[in-house]
């Protein structure tokens, strides 16, 4: 989970005439066995541990890899932070479970296609089609470590803390003071002086000083070489052998750096996001879901955010924030309508077209034909001006579709508006 004393970092928000909303951000999470995975490919690391998908596998596992564990974490696998406190909606209470070695397939059993509801994954939830089976290992001590990207020394940000196992914002607010922050040089690198900073902030107790520093530059260089935007580890813990082990971890990649980073972004795993987004991406349009009524197909990220915040001058909540760019195709604009009218949440869909690279033409060959592949159920309102705006106007006059037509962006937000309240 991206906790709070990261979120000024690692995430941004929308402001939609005075309230706030968070705005996804487009980058790749993982889950924390194919994080561990990885990690464990760099030198960290990591308790023992084999992800399964099905019961049949438990048994299998367990026999092959843990023989003599009496005991087992069972960790259900979902892209959202809180799972130990989450509750399946089959009653299951809780995500993370420690049991005996030969209750794991029951309880694998209760938690595989189920669906857990956590703090961060909102009431409807997330499947867990995986389980993460660990070994058990005896902590002394939990700490805090996370790597992630800051505007303003512009370069990689090492936060540490003495304390960890527990939420970080809680840590930050009672014991501000037990925080370390130690920004990276990207021209220089991680230093020497950087690391004993860092292990000086953890302050491990019996782990050896030089094996923790060589597990922390270990750490920055996973994050470098794989255009990590956030490695955190919560906790980082000491074992009962002195050994230093990532006992969680949650990574985020730039999604701009997939180009380059195949292997890691073929771990995306698509039944954990937002069905909408996944066929936006597919089709090169930017799309992040909201919980407003009114569905927004617009070019450009700038009018597009000014469009949400008219709306909400009018008194109306955006459903989304959708932008088709500059150069859309006209297969463009059928899928970004297919998504749309895919929300059962959105009451009406106002179109803001301002063509310039962008020929308001085409984005009205796109309403019709969307509308001939797509029922149209809810009102839309179109406003369309710039390159063949006299073009595009014509287009869809002809088609004989009952459009709401609006002059400029007020009027068009004021009908859509009044659409939704009729």
């Amino acid at each position: 989970m991206v906790r709070g004393l990261l979120k000024q970092l690692s995430s941004r928000s929308l402001s939609f005439a005075g309230k706030w909303q968070q705005q996804q951000l487009r980058r790749l999470n993982i889950h924390e066995y194919q994080g561990a995975e990885l990690m464990s490919k760099y030198g960290v690391n990591v308790p023992k541990g084999v992800a399964v998908g099905s019961v049949d596998e438990v048994k299998k596992v367990i026999e092959s890899t843990f023989p003599n564990q009496s005991e087992l974490v069972v960790k259900s696998q979902v892209l959202a932070g809180g799972r130990g406190l989450g509750t399946f909606k089959n009653g299951l209470k809780g995500g993370v479970h420690i049991v005996k070695a030969d209750q794991v397939e029951d309880l694998a059993g209760k938690m595989l296609g189920q669906i857990l509801v956590t703090k961060q994954t909102g009431a409807e939830g997330k499947i867990v089609s995986k389980v993460y089976l660990c070994e058990k290992l005896s902590l002394v001590n939990e700490m805090y470590f996370a790597i992630t990207l800051d505007r303003k020394s512009a370069g990689p940000l090492i936060i540490a803390c003495a304390k960890g196992g527990t939420s970080i914002e809680d840590l930050a607010e009672k014991f501000p003071d037990s925080i370390v922050k130690v920004p990276i040089d990207v021209f220089k690198g991680i230093t020497d002086e950087d690391t004993a900073k860092v292990v000086d902030g953890l302050s491990p107790k019996g782990a050896d000083r030089n094996s923790s520093i060589e597990q922390v530059k270990k750490l920055y260089k996973l994050f470098s070489e794989t255009d990590c935007t956030l490695l955190e580890i919560n906790p980082l813990a000491e074992t009962a052998d002195n050994q230093l082990v990532a006992a969680d971890a949650k990574l985020n990649f730039d999604d701009n750096a997939a180009f380059r980073q195949k292997e890691i972004f073929a771990l995306r795993d698509p039944t954990q996001e937002d069905p909408r987004e996944v066929a936006a991406a597919k089709a090169d349009l930017n799309y992040i879901g909201l919980d407003g009524e009114i569905g927004c197909m617009v070019n450009g990220a700038g009018l597009a955010m000014s469009t949400m915040d008219i709306i909400k001058l009018h008194g109306g909540t955006p459903a989304n924030f959708l932008d088709v760019g500059g150069n859309a195709s006209e297969g463009q604009v059928v899928e970004a309508f297919k998504i749309l009218t895919s929300d059962d949440k959105v009451k009406a869909i106002l179109v803001n077209i301002f063509g310039g690279i962008m020929k308001c033409d085409v984005i009205a060959s796109g309403i019709v034909n969307a509308a001939k592949q797509v029922q149209l159920k809810v009102p839309v309102v179109v406003r369309l001006e710039g390159t063949n705006v006299d073009q595009g106007k014509r287009i869809l006059k002809e088609s004989g579709m009952a459009l709401i037509t609006a002059e400029d962006l007020d009027d068009a937000a004021k009908k859509a508006v009044e659409a939704i309240s009729k």
